[in-house]
């Protein structure tokens, strides 16, 4: 499991994610970017808050 998270770290894990859906062809209305953009900008603000480093 600890492999798995280490990898959500990485910037290029993410970018194959987004080239993964985009060749099933996943697509995302302009509003549903803003409000995934605006939820994780409040995760990473939240979990920079709650932990140490």
């Amino acid at each position: 499991m600890n492999y798995f998270m280490e990898r959500l770290n990485e910037p290029s894990t993410w970018r194959g994610l987004i080239m993964l859906g985009t060749a099933l062809g996943l697509t995302v209305s302009p509003e549903t970017a803003a409000q995934v953009v605006a939820v994780g900008t409040g995760l990473a603000g939240l979990v920079g808050t709650l932990t140490r480093g």
